[in-house]
C-alpha cells in the first residue's frame, strides 16, 4: 500500500499496519532494497492519516539475520553505495524515533544487526522464547552506527551494553527481558504484538501519540548526540583493512 519494494509488506487492518520484513528464504537479511524499503517505510507511515499503530515482524523463521553478507562486500568496494547506505542508515534511525504512531515489535526469530537495531528503536516488544537478540557489528570490524551503542544506554546499564556491543554475543529472549531491552518473552509474539496494538487503538489517538513523542524526545536527543560521530566512524570502519579481510573470509565461506 506504500512505495516500496517487495522485501517489505505493509497490510492495513482498519487503522492499524502490519509491517513485515519480507526475505524469508534470505532469514530477511538486509540487502540494499531492504535497507533503502526501510529508510522509506517510516516518512510514508508517518504521513498515512489513517493509520494509528503498527506491528513489525519478520516472514518465516527470523526477526532478521542482520547485514547479506554480498551487500556488505559490494559496500567495502562501491564509495557512492556506501555512502547512500550509510545516509539510509541515518534516516531509519531518525525516522523511528520520530514516528508519530506506536510501534510494537513482534520478534518471531533471531534479531541480528540492524534487526535488533529495529527492537531497540521500537515502543514495545514481544519476543519468542526461542528467539535472541545480537549485535555482531564489532565482530566483522564495523561501527554500529545504527546499533545497538545508540540506544541501549536509554534501556539497560551502560556497563550491559558495553558488554554486548563490545563482544556481539548473543542476547537469549529471556536475558533481553532481563535486561530491558524487550517488554515480553512470548509463546507467539505476532499475536501478542496485534492484541498490545488493539488494545493501544481503544484509546484516545491525540493523548497516545503525543506520550510518544514525549518519551521520544529522550531517544531522539541521545541519538542526535552520538549520530554524527557515529555515521563518520562506521564510513571508516567500511574501508579499513580489518572488514575487508574479515568480510572476504564470510563471503568466502558461503
Amino acid at each position: 500500500m506504500y512505495d516500496l519494494p517487495a522485501e517489505i509488506r505493509v497490510d492495513a487492518e482498519g487503522p492499524l499496519r502490519i509491517i513485515t520484513l519480507n526475505r524469508p528464504d534470505a532469514l530477511n537479511a538486509v540487502n540494499d532494497s531492504l535497507h533503502t524499503g526501510l529508510a522509506k517505510l517510516w516518512p510514508q507511515l508517518d504521513d498515512d492519516p489513517e493509520a494509528r499503530v503498527a506491528v513489525l515482524t519478520g516472514a518465516g523463521k527470523a526477526f532478521s539475520a542482520g547485514g547479506d553478507f554480498a551487500y556488505l562486500a559490494e559496500l567495502a568496494q562501491d564509495a557512492p553505495l556506501r555512502a547512500k547506505t550509510i545516509r539510509h542508515g541515518r534516516e531509519i534511525v531518525l525516522g523511528m524515533a520520530r514516528l508519530r504512531i506506536p510501534l510494537v515489535a513482534a520478534v518471531n526469530g533471531p534479531a541480528v544487526g540492524l534487526g535488533c537495531s529495529l527492537v531497540a528503536l521500537s515502543d514495545v516488544a514481544y519476543i519468542a522464547e526461542t528467539a535472541y537478540l545480537k549485535d555482531p557489528h564489532v565482530q566483522v570490524g564495523l561501527v554500529a552506527a545504527d546499533g545497538g551503542p545508540l540506544t541501549w544506554p536509554l534501556h539497560t546499564s551502560l556497563l550491559l551494553a558495553k558488554e554486548y556491543a563490545l563482544t556481539g554475543a548473543k542476547i537469549p529472549a529471556a536475558r533481553a527481558r532481563e535486561m530491558g531491552l524487550v517488554n515480553h518473552v512470548v509463546a507467539d509474539p505476532l499475536t501478542e504484538a496485534l492484541a498490545a496494538a488493539k488494545r493501544i487503538l481503544e484509546l484516545p489517538q491525540q493523548a497516545v501519540e503525543s506520550t510518544k513523542r514525549l518519551l521520544n524526545l529522550h531517544l531522539e536527543r541521545a541519538v542526535l548526540a552520538t549520530l554524527d560521530y557515529a555515521n563518520a566512524a562506521e564510513d571508516l570502519s567500511f574501508q579499513h583493512p580489518d572488514f575487508h579481510a574479515t568480510i572476504a573470509k564470510l563471503t568466502a565461506g558461503k
